[in-house]
Formats: C-alpha cells, sequence, structure tokens
C-alpha cells in the first residue's frame, strides 16, 4: 500500500472521529515509508509522492491542492502547535524538491501559489508567487583547508 493511501485512511478515520485508528495506521506509514504525515492535514486526494515520500514530515496545519507532488525528505513545518490558527496553504499543481524545507513564519501564515516549483534543497520561509520558480544560494566555500 502506497503512502499517499495510508495518509487519506489515517485522515478519513480521524475525520469520522476515530483518533487511536488514525494514529495506528499514520504509525504503519511511517514505519513503512520512514514519514511523519499528520492525519489533521488537509489535502487532496491526488497528492504524488515521488519516491514513497520518504522522510517527509508534514505538520497538520498544512493544507494541500490538487495536482502536488511531494518528494522524499521533505518537511513542511508551521511554528505553531496543532490546532492553532497559523498555517501552510500549498495551492494546485506545485512541485516540491527533494530535501526542501517549508517553514511559516514565526507568528503568521505561509502560502505557496498556485503551478510553483520548490527546487531542491530549497528552504522556503516567505510566501511564493503562484508559478514562480524557488532555488537554493549557490555553493560557496566558507572556509579553505590547508
Amino acid at each position: 500500500m502506497s503512502p499517499e493511501r495510508l495518509w487519506r485512511l489515517s485522515a478519513a478515520l480521524r475525520r469520522r472521529g476515530h483518533r487511536r485508528l488514525a494514529l495506528l495506521v499514520k504509525k504503519i506509514n511511517s514505519t513503512i515509508y520512514h514519514n511523519s504525515l499528520a492525519p489533521g492535514a488537509v489535502f487532496s486526494p491526488d497528492i504524488r509522492f515521488e519516491h514513497h515520500g520518504f522522510g517527509t514530515v508534514i505538520h497538520s496545519n498544512v493544507v494541500i491542492g490538487k495536482g502536488v507532488t511531494i518528494y522524499h525528505n521533505v518537511t513542511i513545518a508551521v511554528r505553531a502547535a496543532t490546532g492553532e490558527p497559523q498555517r501552510i496553504v500549498i495551492e494546485d499543481d506545485v512541485h516540491i524538491g527533494a530535501n526542501s524545507v517549508i517553514i511559516s513564519p514565526a507568528e503568521g501564515d505561509l502560502l505557496i501559489g498556485r503551478g510553483a516549483r520548490i527546487g531542491a534543497g530549497a528552504v522556503v520561509a516567505q510566501d511564493v508567487p503562484a508559478g514562480a520558480t524557488v532555488v537554493s544560494a549557490p555553493p560557496r566555500v566558507i572556509e579553505r583547508g590547508p
């Protein structure tokens, strides 16, 4: 069973009030795919994980639109407790590259616009306009060896 299907099952169980069963399914998903996909997150059923979403972490205060693709080792974190009003909204048709980190501002929301592309290894801490591409800084030498 895919990580997407397990996440959908966990979320459906939580919505129906079966919190313990939802957490059990979440733990099974975590054990198999080494991820942490909160059952409280809101996401479209056509979400797609590449490389099985290994290492992916998604906070419960996240809303994910249709046609979103997420690669492995991605972290989408809200700097607020579960149930707080702060959230991250990822609109439709967004692609999030491997090893990316999307983290909300200290006391606010974050929006990733429709059709945006987050490059591998990018760190996003502010809104991304629709259709934009975000890439990490170019590598640079900080200190030269002997």
